[in-house]
């Protein structure tokens, strides 16, 4: 199964025009903008992180598989792949992919893996706004939001010495994380949620999309009764969407008024 996520297309450039530079100061204040060196966490190499995330996209992906398309998949990782490299951690091996379900709903996995659904997918209405929701699952990664969550859950030994030298025996990551669904499905706190939104409109704009991709997304999705299935996972894992657009308000104020990215609305891959 893994193998159709990794067999993705190369990188390609998404936009011509050239990144936008958003001020260190702007970055700084909504969260995208650290430094490489708070990254470390409980003293795991890249190598473990990764390992640890293909274990989870597996259990992911065997629950509910990628959608069987190749253009769409190689769409979203060319758009996904790109908005990364706007990160503090573009040297990630990312993947990307779209998972064949109708819920609405967008998961990461340490290491680079990122995947929106079907359902999710199908509520975007430009590139932008893609950008925007891969942006918030990149946030995630490059903050290590889950590997937090497994170490307060004692899944994983502080210091990461039950990985040495085991990052690529599959038996043993199984047994330290568990389930993928049981990782992707608890909600991170809401701190994560609303750090990862704000990492979200920086690295979209820093790719040269309209940094307010991801709003527009959390708008329609507002609207969408908490009582429909599609739903109700999202409402389960993150943050009601108009306490994150709230949030996202105050973090960001006019700061972006002038800022005028492109929303490439004709460009979005529709699925037929």
């Amino acid at each position: 199964m893994m193998r159709h996520i990794l067999c993705v297309a190369l990188m390609l450039c998404v936009l011509p025009a050239q990144a936008f530079n958003l001020g260190k100061e702007l970055e700084k204040q909504l969260g995208g903008d650290k430094p490489a060196g708070g990254l470390s966490l409980g003293g795991y190499s890249q190598e473990e992180e990764i390992a640890i995330g293909r274990q989870i996209a597996g259990n992911i992906l065997g629950a509910a598989p990628l959608a069987k398309d190749d253009k769409l998949q190689q769409y979203v990782n060319r758009v996904g792949r790109w908005v990364a490299s706007q990160s503090e951690r573009p040297d990630l091996p990312w993947h990307f992919g779209v998972i064949d379900t109708n819920d609405i709903n967008a998961f990461a996995a340490p290491g680079g893996y990122v995947f929106v659904t079907k359902g999710l997918y199908r509520q975007l209405n430009s590139e932008a706004e893609l950008a925007g929701v891969l942006g918030h699952e990149i946030g995630h990664v490059i903050r290590k939001h889950h590997l937090k969550i497994l170490q307060k859950s004692q899944l994983i030994e502080l210091g990461g010495k039950l990985l040495s030298k085991q990052a690529g025996d599959n038996a043993n990551v199984q047994k330290l994380i568990g389930t993928g669904a049981e990782i992707s499905a608890r909600a991170l706190d809401k701190d994560a949620e609303f750090e990862a939104d704000r990492i979200a409109v920086v690295l979209a704009g820093r790719a040269g999309y309209d940094p307010f991709g991801l709003p527009s997304v959390l708008q329609d999705i507002a609207q969408v009764s908490k009582d429909e299935g599609s739903v109700a996972l999202l409402f389960k894992t993150h943050p009601h969407p108009n306490d994150r657009l709230d949030q996202l308000g105050q973090a960001i104020g006019d700061r972006l008024d002038r800022v005028k990215g492109k929303d490439l609305e004709k460009r979005l891959y529709r699925i037929k």
